[in-house]
């Protein structure tokens, strides 16, 4: 840190590396502030030239976190990739597998990375705000139950996908092997587990946060706040869907913006490129780059567990519709703006997960052997898109007729929300930093403003295909162009 500016780097309790540059005035307030992602991945690259068939493998080792949402989605830019619809029983198989991951994933951000600033405090030591203070606010007996709920569902994941961390069963057309009726009925066993642990979870949250007026007033105030479009998946009567479904927007005001197939996602999605960053940005192609402003005129939209929630009709369980129409019932009508939601909703949709998980156990012809459609066709190009923990995930292959990836594009998750999370930063640092009086506790402060949105920075840095277009460039004090320096290709 300096009298000038204030970095944090890296920022912690998220996946990836990042960090956060503010620049303040004469002064000593905020300036400007900056997220940026210093680590370039290149995976659309590097896949051109392999065989199609080992997308779904490839692509999951972009990430160590979220490697199901990579696998799934491949899978189902293979079925494009080859016009093979996967059998009844492949597609239930494979959304039970994505059940099961989504319930260890939300449970992960909620107890290690985001929760801690809650469950243990916002001005809390730095030393405490991490499982460890968790365990020591909660008790041994909630770790005990966290840590039962990811043994549980990793062994579902190693049973359907051969490993727990990196999947290897999913194939153009289906899945590599059936489940057996013992297989169902340890499913339904953690299944019900799964249903008892959220609603433990949203009690704590309830007990914790929504008991506390001085998080309530944080969550609903303004300082986290900003006015959005939003995107997420939706079956055909406009409930959440994490599996399959069609791609809705809805404006600031809630109306539906857009709805369409996520094979017309470039009807609608374009991307932006800043100089000093990795991480591309998002925004709707119909409404355009206007920069980073929100609002109705801004192109900017949101994905993730709010967005999901503020495009839906509603969940399709019971328990988990129930707690939908008290987080708006609490917290305001639809859509709700409010950044630090995105916790409330997560827990609400692990326990939709759960539920949903009961309903796919039950279902008999989960232990169905016809399990997969042989492709018939040449590959050409394909689409598959699938609801991510962090948002809407969408893979584009296409290959040449020896079956050979030539093309790659991917819209991962958080680079969806890649400019929104600059924006709540920007306005958390404006907030809390003043007269250049700063410190550890304002700090977490602005990191708590991208914990949110549960960002995985390694998914989400892209850059043009072969160019890392990283440029310096230096202003004086009235922000004045002084020198610009880059890479020289």
């Amino acid at each position: 840190m300096t009298s000038r500016s204030i970095i944090i780097n890296p920022v912690t309790r998220v996946e990836g590396h990042g960090k956060i540059e503010i620049f303040l005035n004469d002064i000593g307030d905020v300036d400007k502030a900056y997220f940026q992602v210093p680590e370039l991945r290149g995976f659309e690259k590097f896949c051109e030239g392999r065989a199609a068939e080992e997308m779904p493998i490839l692509t999951s080792r972009i990430c160590g976190v979220c490697p199901t949402a990579h696998h799934i989605a491949s899978s189902k830019a293979l079925d494009a990739l080859y016009r093979v619809d996967p059998t009844s029983a492949a597609k239930k198989i494979r959304e039970l597998m994505y059940t099961a991951f989504l319930m260890e994933d939300h449970a992960l951000h909620f107890f290690f990375l985001g929760g801690p600033d809650f469950i243990v405090g916002t001005q809390a030591p730095a030393s405490q705000r991490n499982i460890l203070g968790v365990i020591a606010k909660v008790g041994k007996e909630t770790a005990g139950k966290v840590i039962r709920l990811r043994k549980e569902c990793r062994k579902i994941m190693e049973t359907i996908g051969g490993t727990a961390i990196h999947p290897v069963f999913g194939l153009p057309g289906g899945v590599s092997k059936p489940l057996t009726e013992d297989d169902r009925k340890k499913i339904k066993e953690v299944a019900k587990y799964g249903v008892e642990f959220y609603r433990f979870a949203l009690k704590i949250f309830d007990d914790v946060v929504l008991k506390n007026k001085e998080y309530v007033d944080l969550i609903a105030g303004d300082i986290y706040k900003i006015k959005t479009y939003y995107m997420g998946m939706v079956d055909e009567e406009n409930k959440v869907s994490f599996y399959d479904g069609q791609i809705r927007v809805v404006d600031p005001d809630g109306k539906e913006y857009a709805k369409f197939k996520p094979e017309d996602y470039l009807h609608h999605i374009a991307e932006h490129v800043e100089p000093w960053t990795y991480m591309k940005f998002t925004y709707l192609k119909n409404i355009g780059w206007k920069g980073f402003i929100d609002g109705k005129d801004s192109g900017i939209y949101r994905v993730a567990p709010l967005a999901r929630l503020n495009v839906s009709e509603g969940m399709t369980t019971t328990l988990a519709q129930i707690e939908y129409e008290r987080m708006y019932d609490t917290l305001g009508a639809k859509p709700l703006h409010n950044t630090l939601a995105f916790h409330w909703a997560r827990l609400i949709e692990g326990l939709y997960a759960a539920e949903r998980m009961t309903e796919l156990a039950d279902d008999p012809e989960l232990t169905d052997p016809n399990i997969r459609n042989l492709p018939k066709e040449a590959p050409s190009e394909g689409i598959g898109a699938i609801e991510a923990p962090r948002g809407t995930l969408i893979h584009h292959y296409k290959a040449d007729e020896k079956g050979l990836i030539r093309d790659v594009n991917l819209i991962v998750s958080t680079q969806n929300n890649a400019a929104a999370i600059c924006m709540s930063i920007e306005k958390a640092a404006s907030n809390f930093i003043k007269g250049g009086n700063v410190s550890e506790g304002l700090l977490n402060m602005v990191e708590i403003a991208f914990r949110a949105y549960d960002p995985c920075l390694g998914c989400a840095t892209h850059s043009f295909p072969g160019d890392m277009p990283m440029l310096i460039k230096i202003y004086d004090k009235n922000r004045n162009l002084i020198q610009e320096i880059g890479r020289d290709y």
